[in-house]
């Protein structure tokens, strides 16, 4: 039983590393990337649909985009979309659409860093909040008398010693992070 819940907390500690990268992938850095217009939503037939569903999006050169939609019609719909998105990016449309992705400077770096930050401490509360719950699981266990002290005590090493080694994986992600962010 105590086997599952630590199972159970490193799972849920994995899927928090993962939620972790996902907002690192919306900061913006110097570099092209196609993920910085994953959430643009693009107006498609009567719905909005995500920019990556209506069109390729490849890096041309390490400053810019290629978009290249899969109808015609889509240029100016996208062009738009991607113009009223809170990126701040200026699309140049033609067959093919061209996002440059305008160098950042010291200030936009200093705040896509606090960005970063405000993330990974997002996810060291999350990681606490899920230490938290296993450990009221197991405390929850004690009460019933379905395991020992010792069981109860060995247990709370081990899900600290987890969720240690997750906050020092949070640490080397925003290091990494804040890393590509100083790179001009």
């Amino acid at each position: 039983m105590l086997n599952d819940l630590k199972k159970d907390c490193e799972t849920r500690m994995r899927k928090t590393l993962e939620s972790l990268d996902q907002a690192f992938g919306k900061v913006r850095t110097g570099r092209a990337h196609p993920s910085i217009l994953k959430d643009v939503m693009v107006p498609y037939y009567g719905s909005d649909v995500p920019l990556l569903q209506v069109a390729n999006v490849s890096v041309d050169d390490s400053r810019t985009l290629l978009i290249q939609p899969y109808e015609r019609t889509m240029t100016g719909a996208i062009d738009k979309a991607i113009r009223n998105s809170d990126l701040g990016l200026n699309p140049i449309s033609a067959d093919v659409i061209r996002v440059p992705l305008p160098a950042l400077t010291e200030e936009t770096r200093r705040n896509m860093q606090k960005v970063a930050r405000g993330e990974a401490e997002n996810a060291k509360v999350a990681l606490r909040n899920i230490r938290r719950d296993v450990l009221a699981d197991v405390k929850e266990l004690l009460k019933e008398k379905e395991i020992s002290e010792d069981d109860d005590r060995k247990a709370s090493e081990d899900v600290q010693k987890i969720t240690d080694k997750f906050v020092q994986e949070v640490d080397k992600h925003l290091a990494a992070k804040e890393a590509e962010l100083i790179q001009v």
